[in-house]
């Protein structure tokens, strides 16, 4: 058996941007949502937070699934549920909720995990402070991420 420990920080947004998950509550119920399917598929998530219109997920990567794949299975079946529960979440007023299909994953080093975790863990406060779009173009920017 292979012994792997590989963690990637991934994160991706809602359909145009749409600010669908615009209560705490609602995004408590999907981020809990989106932990216990992927626990269920053997896919194990340190951590997932985020705000109004995007995920942060902190991955750690097994043997068993590409990022793509993982991917897939995350936010294809948190949008069913979403969708199949539109009861629980208001903000949607009869519209379909859809994630964006792009995404970006960075490797993260392990001398860094805790930091990564509580800068997922804060992104309530944080983006008090900075909005997405500005964030999302810094992070491009830096990283030299081909858009």
């Amino acid at each position: 058996m292979p012994f792997i420990k590989v963690y990637i920080h991934v994160v991706w947004c809602t359909k145009n941007r749409f600010p669908f998950l615009n209560t705490i509550e609602s995004r408590e119920l999907v981020w809990k949502h989106i932990k216990e399917n992927a626990n269920s598929k053997g896919i194990f998530i340190d951590y997932v937070n985020g705000y109004e219109d995007h995920c942060h997920c902190l991955i750690s990567m097994g043997s068993n699934y590409t990022i793509e794949k993982i991917m897939q299975l995350i936010k294809g079946e948190s949008s069913f549920w979403i969708n199949k529960n539109n009861h629980l979440f208001p903000n949607l007023n009869g519209k379909r909720f859809e994630w964006q299909e792009e995404y970006f994953a960075l490797s993260v080093s392990e001398s860094i995990v805790s930091r990564v975790r509580n800068y997922i863990k804060n992104q309530e406060n944080h983006h008090k402070k900075k909005s997405f779009t500005r964030e999302y173009d810094e992070i491009v920017e830096k990283y030299k991420i081909d858009v």
